[in-house]
């Protein structure tokens, strides 16, 4: 694949990167680029990071929050921690979704590692959690991107995170830290974070006998703007809480095939008046149009069901049909 290098450790500007490279980057074939961020917390796309994250504690420690374009959960990174992003071209973006995640596993199966992909967007080593990853699509662009502990702070990162419990307890897991380890523990050879970098950039640049891109002083200019114009801002790290109004919220949770799913609704004579989907889960494309399809729709079974079964829902949440997400708008 095609490469590019990325020694930038603002958060901000890498999760602008990531959004320029899919939908901006000239991409006449794959391409990958690994990068470091310093120490911050990453939220998916549409988590509340108020439950999520211990807020206070960022805040304390200078420890960043930044909201990335993609789903998932939330993920501590410092310079422990080695991150991938992978940009394509795609006749069909949900094959293709696997294939990019193997590119990782084989660089780290390369190095001796016994790696697997387990479950929905994970990487384990001997049971335990490496690497989690996630994916965004645009227009015929996919873009898949996750982490590689090396040698993370795990309990700053055990400090830092507050999953709900019940994702611990879907899990069989006691804690955060009893789910994950390092990489380093398994590569004795390897000396360093650079000399592990080093291995996994060879490994997708086939000995580095791929092409690298040079980004233009203009191409770096559009990112840095990005990240003050959107990423800096707290209306987009914060952007995912409903307005308090004075009517109650109707409130459900439930957790699916693509994750955990919350979903807030404000109804008003029969009629759905705001609509908030948040949580941890994974599609393909940001849930906002689907909220915005849903106001002015009566809250009634039958209604419901007929406008989501007209809608592709799996580009908004993986595996899941408009039947599973009838039940989430009902309790049952």
């Amino acid at each position: 694949m095609r490469y590019l290098k990325n020694d930038n450790t603002d958060p901000y500007f890498n999760m602008a990167f990531d959004e320029y490279a899919l939908e901006q980057l000239p991409l006449d074939e794959p391409l990958f680029y690994l990068w470091q961020n310093r120490p911050s917390v990453i939220i998916g796309l549409n988590q509340d990071a108020h439950n999520e994250v211990d807020l206070e504690y960022l805040r304390e420690h200078d420890i960043a929050l930044v909201r990335r374009v993609t789903g998932g959960g939330a993920v501590y990174h410092d310079f422990g921690n080695l991150n991938y992003t992978i940009v394509g071209r795609s006749a069909d973006l949900n094959r293709d979704y696997p294939e990019y995640t193997r590119h990782m596993l084989r660089a780290l199966q390369s190095l001796g590692i016994e790696a697997e992909l387990s479950g929905r967007n994970d990487i384990l080593v001997a049971g335990r959690k490496v690497s989690g990853y996630a994916k965004r699509v645009y227009k015929d662009r996919l873009m898949v991107h996750g982490t590689l502990m090396y040698n993370v702070d795990l309990e700053t990162l055990e400090r830092v995170l507050n999953p709900p419990m019940d994702k611990l307890n879907a899990k069989g897991i006691a804690s955060v830290r009893s789910r994950v380890t390092n990489l380093s523990e398994y590569l004795p050879s390897v000396t360093d974070i650079d000399d592990f970098r080093i291995h996994i950039e060879r490994h997708l640049s086939n000995n580095y006998h791929d092409t690298e891109i040079t980004l233009s002083n203009e191409q770096l200019q559009v990112d840095r703007s990005m990240a003050q114009q959107k990423f800096m801002t707290e209306k987009w790290n914060f952007h995912r809480i409903v307005p308090k109004r004075d009517k109650e919220l109707i409130k459900h949770a439930q957790r699916l095939t693509c994750g955990m799913v919350s979903m807030q609704l404000q109804v008003e004579d029969g009629l759905i008046t705001s609509c908030l989907l948040s949580g941890d889960f994974i599609g393909n494309l940001p849930p906002q149009h689907l909220e915005h399809a849903l106001i002015g729709l009566r809250y009634d079974r039958d209604d419901l069901y007929r406008n989501l079964s007209s809608m592709n829902i799996r580009d908004y949440f993986d595996g899941v049909t408009a039947d599973e997400l009838l039940h989430l708008f009902f309790n049952n």
